[in-house]
């Protein structure tokens, strides 16, 4: 492939240019606790990706495990699909069998994405799920709002977390291009 079709097919999707701060792998710490459930910390890592195909959509995965041992505790993966009118439809599958189908917007200029569930399947007790995003000072906190059968809409996990630097890419050369231009493309179209 030459260099033009290779930087072709790395081109940040124009819906996805305004959420591209996101992509690239992001690690930290969270707490979790629920009224049903013993308060927990946890190690965390997300990645969001932009895949070659150069369409809308922002690839999304999530492990997080114990820190005093490394033990997995919970993963989930799925897509994220930016509109132009600042709204944002999301698919995520746990490794609980869970799965969400959520609804919500983003703000470019805040760079605040708040998500509700439409559909929560799988799930014997949980009805309702709502998350937040938030840069703040570099950092992306998160927090994740859980209802059962038992309870209301409340709090359940909360993070922060640090972009980890390019040249943490997994070495992948290319995957560390791709997050340079949507940063770049970002900043071009000023929703940075």
């Amino acid at each position: 492939m030459d260099k033009e079709k290779e930087e072709e097919s790395s081109a940040i999707h124009p819906a996805v240019a305004p959420l591209s701060y996101l992509l690239g792998t992001w690690k930290g710490e969270g707490e979790g606790g629920y009224p049903t459930i013993n308060s927990f910390r946890y190690g965390e890592e997300l990645h969001f990706s932009h895949p070659a195909s150069g369409k809308p959509v922002i690839a999304y995965s999530h492990k997080t495990w114990k820190l005093d041992s490394g033990q997995p505790m919970h993963s989930e993966s799925g897509y994220w699909r930016p509109k132009p009118d600042g709204s944002l439809e999301v698919v995520i599958a746990q490794s609980t069998g869970l799965a969400e189908v959520l609804k919500g917007t983003y703000s470019a200029e805040g760079n605040v994405i708040k998500l509700h569930s439409q559909v929560v399947a799988n799930a014997s007790k949980v009805r309702e799920i709502s998350r937040v995003y938030e840069m703040v000072n570099g950092d992306l906190h998160y927090v994740v709002q859980m209802a059962t059968n038992l309870t209301t809409l409340q709090p359940h996990l909360k993070a922060v977390l640090k972009k980890l630097p390019e040249a943490d890419c997994f070495g992948y050369k290319r995957y560390c291009n791709v997050v340079a231009k949507s940063q770049s493309l970002a900043q071009k179209l000023d929703y940075r």
